[in-house]
């Protein structure tokens, strides 16, 4: 059995390329390696050919891609017999929409408001614009409508197996309307001549019984579709008959009809670009085929957890990874719901159930206590790390670098309030200028605030919008918190001082609308309804808006350290002192001991070991500054330029230096080529500059290209290759220590050690796609194995480029988590003090359980121990380690020397006693490994 909290979860993405076939057969591996806990990617039904599980279409299947039930069924048994618990990645905040493969959304768009699943959706179906009556817009054309329409790109279909009408485009299907189908089918028949006949006849009888006032309600829909399918050769006539709907080139009477019949559905067909402005439905992010679920609806909730609910009752889930909690309405409230669901179906209430949640926090920003929760999957301890294991020394050099190579100031404000407008006034229009809508609706429906313009209204919830400094506020029926209350003044008095116009209360109308406060008893001016569906929509919207701004904009903007460009992280963050390390954990221990800590995910920007070299560059500044001139100079032939386009611009320049030390193989070849252009298309897209995905530059990005691949041609940048090599190197020494003092602080701290697929050798990947490339799990497994008990741990340092010395440390720390689990999951972590000239490049401190303990030392800073990375550890780290109150068996003394503890490995784990306690530890005596 595994434990109720995992000691050590390993993140697998399931798709059609590794099923739960494929994941069944690395389970042995997995728990030889030292794993409590399969954590997988999505596994419910998604749309066809999903790589990655987040676009279901069915909350209560599971994916046939992957294998469906039976082969779920094989890979639950593998995993007990293992023991080995699983931990899915749930998605409750959004469904995957359009196309023709989602039965709830299809009923939607055949029925519309009627529809029982109308509720399920976030949709606001009276702002659909130009429509006398509500209706969702569906942003899926490729180019305009009317352009579609006279193509004949739009077809109407019978089916004869349903006896119903869709419109179709390409691949997505569009119900029409039971109400529609008597004219339908009465233009049918007259098309194809067949009012005489007797196949006709019945046809036009059966829509005359349903017509005029007596249109098919849903209730009678089933019967009229049951009764077309039963008339004799009805679909051979209606198949001809359609022809009066056969839009295309010099047909307008057709045109004219088809266009009739679609302006009378339950949507509206429109551009795919029309999405940033006009729709009218809650997306994942800018995700147009992502709907947003409304999950606070009870009716929802039950609908969504079918399956979840019958898998936790069968004990084939011992835990869930919450997608998205910023996007629900209430986590709060759904948190609550989905604990009281596990309790009622488990019957098992003093048993944990695992939940992580997925949440970016801000640097000073703490957890919300939801219920059930036991802490985030771990970013904002990645960045905590590698925060610490960075050289605070050498920023000011890399500012000053960064500065010139691009001309940047090397302040974060200013290019992430321009990201975020730029987002603001594209990708998130649409749901920007809904919640404009709704605030001047409130201001508009007192007497006392109607004299606010809408345009005014506009632009100080832009204001605010734009100084909202975390992902979102959590407010919920009762009232804001008082940490959102303080969080909603200060960012209302920043863009109160932005503010140009005449304030006259607008601000303090924005205030009180946001913290319901102006529905207060003592006021009763305005409809609480309304106030909370705004409140309420503006923490759904700053979140996407603050990911959208920061992580997908500002992060491929501002290049002066990629290595703090990560999720849940600050580019502009400075080093962190090993006090407030220290402390971290310490708080770590009293609030969520039992969250992830994650290093790499499928959602980090590079993989952990090239964030690990990059790190590098801060310890090697004044060289790097020196090179990145150099390599300038040498690159300027190849820089391509035509008129005033310029590929790569400056900055972007300097940020491909950075990808290419991050990612550096052993040799160039063309695979390596291709993966960086297509890192540099993805970062130049996402920068929003000179290109965009909305508005892709083909000659900027084509440039790019160019410069990739003459920079790395041996025939036309020999020097350059020559140069760069020699220093990736350097990085590359120093970042695979600076791997290994990673691995060692993310196994032993607070919290719950995750591990991303493939990442117990070297990972030196890029941003996704990359970084979800098939794994050889049988070389690792073999290297497991092959492993002896006690290895030769300098060996294998020394000969680390092939990464079996970073999986080997694994398999070590992880061993020691099995053996100590109440250390690490129940016990303190105390700081231990280090003395000597080298103090400063030591974290140290004790994870402590009652008699039990585990000392960890770690190594930072690693350049004047390597000649600036030119070779392996060497010579004297002078100082001592004090572990006063625990006793190391076979030694009485009160302090290590670190000469000793890093003698052979960058890293030292030793089994200890506590206080007063001289018996062995629980395998023998204290070593350092």
């Amino acid at each position: 059995m595994p434990p109720a909290i995992p000691l050590a979860t390993y993140r697998l993405q399931l798709n059609e390329n590794f099923t739960f076939d494929d994941a069944a057969a690395v389970a042995p591996y997995l728990k030889a390696l030292g794993i409590s806990h399969v954590y997988a990617s999505p596994f419910l039904k998604a749309r066809a050919h999903s790589q990655h599980g987040y676009d279901i279409v069915d909350h209560n299947a599971i994916n046939p891609e992957l294998g469906g039930e039976a082969a779920f069924t094989r890979f639950s048994a593998v995993l007990k017999d293992n023991g080995l618990g699983l931990i899915l990645d749930f998605v409750p905040n959004h469904m995957g929409v359009h196309f023709a493969d989602n039965g709830w959304w299809l009923d939607v768009l055949e029925w519309g408001e009627a529809s029982p699943y109308a509720e399920f959706f976030d949709i606001d179906w009276d702002l659909l614009p130009f429509r006398a009556k509500g209706g969702v817009l569906l942003p899926i054309l490729g180019s305009s409508y009317g352009h579609a329409l006279e193509n004949g790109e739009i077809e109407l279909r019978y089916d004869a197996g349903e006896g119903s009408f869709s419109a179709w485009y390409y691949e997505h299907r569009l119900p029409i309307a039971p109400e529609r189908y008597s004219e339908i089918l009465r233009t049918a028949v007259s098309e194809a001549g067949a009012e005489d006949n007797e196949t006709g006849q019945a046809i036009l009888d059966l829509a005359t019984r349903y017509s005029g006032l007596h249109r098919p309600s849903r209730m009678e829909a089933p019967s009229f579709k049951a009764a077309l399918r039963t008339i004799a050769g009805a679909d051979a006539v209606i198949t001809r008959g359609l022809e009066a709907y056969r839009a295309g080139a010099g047909r307008e009477a057709q045109i004219k009809a088809l266009h009739y019949l679609l302006e009378r559905q339950h949507y509206r067909l429109a551009h795919w670009r029309l999405a940033t402005s006009e729709i009218n439905y809650r997306r994942f992010f800018d995700v147009n085929s992502l709907a947003g679920l409304r999950v606070e609806n009870a009716a929802t909730f039950d609908a969504i957890h079918g399956l979840v609910r019958k898998l936790i009752a069968e004990d084939k889930l011992q835990g869930l990874r919450l997608d998205h909690i910023d996007g629900l309405r209430d986590p709060a409230q759904y948190c609550q719901r989905l604990q009281r669901l596990i309790r009622d179906t488990r019957g098992r209430p003093r048993e944990a159930f695992y939940l992580a949640i997925e949440k970016i926090l801000g640097e000073h920003e703490d957890l919300p206590h939801f219920p059930g929760v036991h802490g985030t999957t771990g970013y904002e301890h990645l960045n905590l790390i590698s925060r610490v294991l960075l050289d605070g020394k050498g920023l000011d050099t890399l500012d000053e670098t960064w500065r010139q190579a691009s001309n940047i100031a090397p302040d974060l404000d200013p290019v992430l309030r321009a990201a975020k407008r730029r987002v603001m006034e594209t990708l998130l229009a649409s749901e920007f200028t809904v919640l404009a809508r709704l605030l001047a609706r409130i201001a508009g429906g007192h007497y006392t605030t109607r004299d606010f313009s809408a345009d005014s209204l506009r632009q100080a919830l832009e204001l605010f919008v734009l100084h909202f400094p975390v992902y979102r506020t959590y407010i919920a029926t009762g009232g804001p918190s008082a940490e959102d209350r303080t969080l909603i003044g200060e960012t209302i008095d920043k863009a109160r001082r932005d503010w140009f116009g005449a304030d006259e209360g607008i601000f303090d109308f924005l205030r009180d609308t946001l913290t319901l406060d102006l529905a207060a008893p003592n006021r009763k001016a305005h409809s609480l309804r309304r106030l909370r569906r705004f409140a309420f929509k503006v923490q759904q919207f700053t979140g996407p808006m603050m990911a959208k701004s920061l992580e997908d904009t500002s992060f491929y903007r501002y290049h002066r350290l990629l290595a703090l460009n990560e999720v849940g992280g600050n580019p502009a963050a400075t080093s962190l002192s090993i006090t407030a390390f220290q402390a971290a954990l310490q708080k770590r221990t009293q609030t969520f001991p039992h969250g992830m800590t994650a290093t790499s995910t499928h959602d980090t920007k590079r993989g952990e070991d090239a964030r690990t070299r990059l790190l590098a560059l801060a310890e090697l500044s004044g060289e790097w500054a020196s090179l990145v001139g150099k390599w300038k100079a040498l690159n300027a032939p190849h820089v391509v330029t035509e008129g005033n386009l310029r590929a790569p611009s400056p900055a972007f320049e300097y940020m491909l230096y950075q990808a290419l030390i991050g990612a550096w193989p052993e040799a160039i070849d063309a695979t390596f080529l291709a993966r960086m252009k297509a890192y540099a298309i993805k970062a130049a897209r996402e920068a929003k500059l000179e290109t965009t995905w909305l508005n892709p530059n083909a000659a900027y990005e084509r440039g790019l290209e160019l410069f990739l691949e003459r920079i790395l041609d041996p025939a036309q940048s020999a020097d350059f290759l020559s140069s760069i090599d020699a220093f990736a190197q350097r990085a590359s020494l120093i970042g695979r220590l600076n791997s290994l003092s990673q691995l060692m602080l993310k196994t032993m701290m607070p919290g719950v050690p995750d591990f991303y697929q493939g990442t117990e050798f070297w990972d030196t990947s890029l941003v996704d796609p990359d970084n979800r490339r098939p794994v050889d799990f049988k070389a690792r497994a073999q290297v497991l194995t092959s492993l002896p008990p006690q290895p030769q741990w300098r060996n294998l340092m020394t000969h680390a480029a092939d990464g079996h010395i970073k999986l080997a440390w694994t398999a070590h720390l992880l061993a020691l988590r099995n053996r100590y689990p109440d250390v690490f999951q129940r016990g303190e972590s105390r700081p231990l003090d280090v003395t000597g000239s080298h103090s400063d490049h030591v974290i140290a401190f004790a994870r402590i359980y009652r008699k039990q303990a585990v000392i960890v030392a770690v190594l930072r800073w690693f350049a004047p121990f390597t000649d600036g990375g030119r070779m392996w550890p060497h010579g004297t780290i002078d100082g001592e380690l004090k572990i006063d109150g625990l006793h190391v068996s076979q030694s009485a003394q009160n302090e290590l020397r670190l000469s000793e503890l890093f003698a052979n490995l960058p890293v030292a784990v030793l089994e200890a006693t506590a206080a007063r306690q001289h018996e062995k530890a629980a395998r023998g005596p204290g070593r350092a490994a």
